[in-house]
C-alpha cells in the first residue's frame, strides 16, 4: 500500500512542473525595468524639446510596463492556484504519506526490519524499503521545492503589486502632463483646407457609420502634405492602441451583427497614436460611437477609431506617425490591485474599453489585421 501509495503520488507532484515560477519571475523583473525607465523618462520630459513627443513616448512606455507587470501577476497567482489545487486535491494521500514518513523515522531501525513472517519476511519487506526509500527522498524533495516556489508566488505578487500601485500613479501624471502640454503648445499641427460646416452637417445627417465612411470616401481633401507611401506599411504598422482582439474582420457578434472592422478591448484612458503619417478627415461624436477619428494616411484610403473619449486632433489637421490622437474614455485605478484572478477570466480583466477600427480602401472595407504587426 505505502508503495502504491508513493508512486500515485510521483505522478502528481511531477505533473506540476518544478521552477515553473521562472516566466513569471522574469516577466515582473522586466516590467518593473520597463516601468522604471518610463517613470525616468517623465522626470526628463520637462526639458525635451518637444513636450508632446516625449510626454506620448513616457504613456506607452508606462502602458507597456503595467501591461507586462499584469501579465506577470496573473501567470504568478495562475501558478499558485495550479500547485494549491493539487495539494488540496490529494489533501488525504499526503497526510497518508507524511503519517508513514513520520512512523518510519519514529520507529527503531530493528523494528523496522522484523516481520511476523519470520526471516523470508524481512528479506522481501528489506527488498521493498530499499525499491521505496529513493522514491520517497525523491518526494520529499519535490514537496518541499513546491511550497519554496508557493512561498515566492507570493512575494512576487505582493512586491508586483505595490510596484502596480506606483505605476499606475505614474501613467495618470503622464496622461495628465500630456493634454496639458498639448492645450498649451504653440507650434501647432500643418492644417489644410476643411468645410467644417460643411462636414458637421454631413455627420448629422447620417445613420450608420459605413455610410459617413462612404461619403467622405468620395469626396478628397485638398491636403499639400507628401505622405509617404501608406502600401509600403502593409503588415509592419503598429496598432493604435494597446488591446486585446475580441472581434475579427467581419466576424458576428452575440447578437449575430458582422461589422466590416475589428473590436478591440483597451483599458480606461488608453492613448490613441496615429500609426502612420495621415490627414485627420473626422475628428469628432458621431451617433452612438463616442468619438470618431477618421486618417486619411492615402488618397485612396480611410482608417475608422471609433470609441474615442478625449481627442487631441481636429478635423484639418496633418499628423505624423505616432501622433497623439486622444485617449480613450473611463476611469483608471478604480480597483488595480483586483489582478489575481482566475483562469476562466483570462487576460483581458480590466480592460472595460473597446475600440473598433475599420480600414477601407476604395470605399470597401478591408481587413485591418493584414496591415498591422499585431493580431
Amino acid at each position: 500500500m505505502v508503495r502504491a501509495l508513493l508512486l500515485g503520488l510521483a505522478g502528481l507532484l511531477t505533473a506540476v512542473p518544478i521552477g515553473a515560477q521562472t516566466d513569471p519571475s522574469m516577466t515582473a523583473r522586466e516590467a518593473t525595468r520597463m516601468l522604471e525607465d518610463a517613470a525616468s523618462a517623465l522626470r526628463e520630459a520637462d526639458g525635451a524639446r518637444d513636450r508632446v513627443e516625449a510626454l506620448t513616448e513616457t504613456v506607452r512606455a508606462y502602458e507597456h510596463g503595467l501591461d507586462a507587470l499584469r501579465a506577470g501577476i496573473r501567470e504568478a497567482a495562475l501558478r499558485e492556484q495550479t500547485i494549491v489545487l493539487v495539494f488540496e486535491a490529494e489533501r488525504e494521500r499526503l497526510a497518508q504519506l507524511l503519517g508513514v514518513l513520520q512512523r518510519i523515522e519514529e520507529a527503531p531501525a530493528p523494528a523496522t526490519l522484523l516481520h511476523p513472517e519470520g526471516p523470508l519476511g524481512t528479506a522481501r519487506l528489506g527488498m521493498i524499503v530499499a525499491d521505496v526509500t529513493p522514491a520517497v527522498a525523491r518526494e520529499a524533495v519535490a514537496l518541499r521545492e513546491q511550497l519554496e516556489e508557493l512561498a515566492v508566488l507570493r512575494a512576487l505578487q505582493d512586491g508586483a503589486i505595490a510596484e502596480l500601485e506606483r505605476a499606475v500613479q505614474g501613467v495618470q501624471e503622464a496622461r495628465t502632463e500630456l493634454s496639458q502640454a498639448i492645450a498649451d503648445r504653440v507650434d501647432l499641427p500643418e492644417r489644410f483646407d476643411l468645410d467644417g460646416a460643411a462636414m458637421a452637417q454631413l455627420a448629422g445627417s447620417i445613420d450608420s457609420l459605413s455610410s459617413f465612411a462612404s461619403l467622405l470616401g468620395e469626396s478628397t481633401a485638398e491636403t499639400t502634405a507628401d505622405l509617404p507611401d501608406f502600401e509600403s506599411a502593409r503588415g509592419d504598422l503598429a496598432l493604435p492602441v494597446l488591446g486585446a482582439l475580441l472581434r475579427r474582420f467581419d466576424e458576428a457578434d452575440a447578437a449575430g451583427i458582422a461589422r466590416p472592422g475589428v473590436l478591440y478591448a483597451v483599458e480606461p484612458r488608453a492613448l490613441l497614436t496615429a500609426p502612420w503619417p495621415a490627414s485627420i478627415r473626422y475628428a469628432g461624436p458621431l451617433l452612438d460611437y463616442g468619438n470618431v477619428i477618421i486618417l486619411e494616411p492615402d488618397a485612396d484610403y480611410l482608417l475608422i477609431l471609433a470609441g474615442a473619449g478625449d481627442l487631441f486632433v481636429s478635423a484639418g489637421e496633418l499628423v505624423p506617425g505616432g501622433a497623439p490622437l486622444g485617449l480613450m474614455p473611463g476611469q483608471t485605478g478604480e480597483d488595480e490591485t483586483d489582478l489575481i484572478v482566475s483562469e476562466a477570466q483570462g487576460g483581458g480583466a480590466g480592460l472595460t474599453e473597446t475600440l473598433y477600427m475599420e480600414l477601407r480602401q476604395g470605399g470597401s472595407p478591408v481587413n485591418p489585421l493584414d496591415w498591422f504587426t499585431a493580431n
